[in-house]
Formats: C-alpha cells, structure tokens, sequence
C-alpha cells in the first residue's frame, strides 16, 4: 500500500518546499523533517535524491545560483541602454529577492553546508560572490558609461555588499528608489 503522494520533480518540489520554509521560517527551522512534511512525502525521499540534508542544501545553493546566469544575461543585454544606476537597479532587486536573501542567511548559519560550497566558491557567501561577478562584467561592458579610472572590481564589490546591506531586512525588502539612489552615488 503506497504511503505517500508521487513526486513528478522530487528535486524541484523538495527545493520549493525549503525555500517556503525559510521564508516562512527562517534558517533555523529549515530541517529535512520541515523540508519533507513541506513537501508532503516521506522523509525518505529526500534521502534517495541526496547523501544527507547537507547536500541537500548545498544542490538547494547550486540551484539558485545557477539562476544567476540567466540574470547575467538579461543585465548584459542592457548594456548600452537606459542608465547604468536603473539597469544596475533592476537586477539588484531581482536578484535580491527574499529566497536570496534568506538563503544568504542559510549558508551563513550552517557550518557544514559553508564547508562544502567552499569546494565550489573557495571564498566569500556563494550567492554574493556570483551577484558580484554578474555586476563586475555588466559595469566591464559599461567601461565608456563610467567614470574615468573607475575600478570595476573595485564598484561590483561596493555594489553588492551594499545591496545586500539594503535587502538584508527579511521583514522588508527597500523600494527600487531607494537602491537605486545608492548605486547612482557609487557608480557615479
């Protein structure tokens, strides 16, 4: 007799069901008996996806970082066009979003799961360090737009460590003004 609901995606629905969780929750509630009974399956099923909770947590990081690209995509395409302060804007706020921000808080929190991203990202938080890079290469492509001498790498960490400052709020995100007065004063 079956004791569960098939899962399509098991994967996906088991992302979903945690990234709910530390919205709803926080980092401190996110357990793979929370993550399951989210999902509504057997604790089991999370166990034949993936070795332990860890690295259920870490592919959970990988998933939302591998969304990035597609972000960096869309940024560089404006390269070019508009302002540099509303393009910059844009993607921070997209990028900022609540399952980012909450998720920063996640790997901060959990010393095994920091242990194993640093096989991937050997320094810095995963999601910011990949944020900066998304903003490093779209202020690269707006070298004219900026000021002479600026330091892109120098403006991308600025940028981002700033923006997550902005957004590190889990109650309440900044409006889009907001961030954008302050990316407007650093990229000048």
């Amino acid at each position: 007799m079956p004791t569960g609901v098939a899962l399509r995606d098991a994967r996906e629905q088991l992302f979903a069901a945690a990234e709910r969780v530390l919205l709803r929750d926080g980092p401190n509630a996110l357990t793979s008996r929370a993550v399951t009974d989210e999902a509504g399956c057997a604790k089991g099923v999370l166990h034949r996806h993936f070795a332990d909770f860890d690295a259920f947590l870490a592919d959970l990081v990988h998933d939302s970082v591998a969304r990035l690209d597609a972000r960096t995509a869309v940024l560089l395409a404006t390269a070019g066009t508009g302002t540099v302060a509303d393009n910059l804007t844009a993607a921070l706020v997209d990028v900022f979003d609540a399952v980012a921000v909450a998720m920063v808080g996640l790997i901060t929190f959990r010393d095994e799961l920091r242990a194993r991203l640093r096989r991937t990202w050997p320094t810095g938080v995963p999601l910011l360090t990949e944020a900066m890079a998304m903003v490093r290469a779209y202020l690269a492509a707006e070298r004219d737009r900026l000021p002479d001498g600026a330091d892109v790498d120098t403006l991308a960490l600025t940028v981002v460590g700033t923006a997550h400052l902005l957004f590190a709020d889990r109650e309440r995100a900044p409006d889009s003004e907001a961030v954008r007065a302050v990316v407007a004063a650093i990229v000048g």
